[in-house]
């Protein structure tokens, strides 16, 4: 059975106990083949279940792993925030040179990805925006543009890679943006875009300092630029407007 899958790879279920993965993109391969070294390294120090895939084929490139159950999250509690927090917690807490010996993306070229992307925001998304708010929208740039980090993070961590069932959370999958990088990234959705009950849970249980929390609201603030570009790359015009109004919503919250 096809399933939705994420922007790099599409999944499908076998035998209601697997999921195998293969490459939108070209470039998505080495990518996968990367989460085959990672996840086994990463996952016996995680509180909570994560996807360890491996290679079935190497040309096409095709992944497997067990199948993590659960749906994704749609009603934030502070019970999930306090889980979450944790597992974040522990993720973060991962010795980040011993996870780059097993592929995950280095700072430096996790920060040269983000540096062309965000050149990439200032030429093609900024000129999309109402005139009045490009200075804000440039600023945002700004802030961010420079930001690395040495922390073991998700990297796109939304309530569609947060899994539940029967009101707990059973699972954080989609490692696949997973780099050396700021912590605060992994915290942009949690600390704002949910509920304040869930946001507060998580940052007791997390440790979050204040410094994080000014990042955080920055990472989320930049989540929608990324929408507008998927939507130029595959022709969806309705994915860059709704792009762009989230953009501008997010600038002034």
């Amino acid at each position: 059975m096809d399933l939705a899958g994420g922007w790099d790879s599409a999944a499908t279920l076998v035998d209601g106990r697997w999921i195998e993965r293969r490459p939108r993109r070209p470039e998505v391969a080495d990518q996968l083949r990367r989460e085959t070294r990672l996840m086994p390294r990463l996952a016996p120090r995680l509180p909570l279940p994560v996807p360890v895939p491996w290679v079935m084929s190497d040309d096409p490139v095709i992944v497997r792993h067990d199948l993590v159950p659960g749906e994704p999250l749609e009603h934030p509690t502070a019970a999930h925030g306090h889980t979450l927090g944790f597992f974040l917690r522990a993720l973060h807490d991962c010795p980040v040179d011993d996870a780059i010996r097993h592929g995950l993306k280095t700072s430096a070229d996790a920060a040269g990805e983000h540096a062309e992307i965000v050149d990439r925001f200032r030429a093609q998304v900024v000129p999309m925006m109402p005139a009045e708010h490009r200075n804000a929208g440039l600023a945002l740039l700004d802030e961010v543009g420079e930001w690395t980090g040495d922390t073991v993070v998700h990297g796109d961590l939304g309530p569609e890679h947060v899994l539940t069932s029967e009101g707990a959370i059973t699972g954080v999958i989609d490692f696949g943006d997973a780099h050396a990088g700021d912590a605060a990234i992994d915290l942009a959705w949690a600390l704002n875009g949910t509920l304040p009950a869930f946001a507060e849970a998580l940052g007791a249980a997390y440790g979050v300092t204040d410094s994080q929390r000014e990042r955080a609201l920055a990472w989320h603030r930049l989540g929608p630029w990324y929408e507008v570009t998927y939507g130029l790359d595959t022709n969806d015009s309705d994915t860059v407007h709704n792009g762009l109004d989230g953009l501008v919503r997010r600038l002034f919250s």
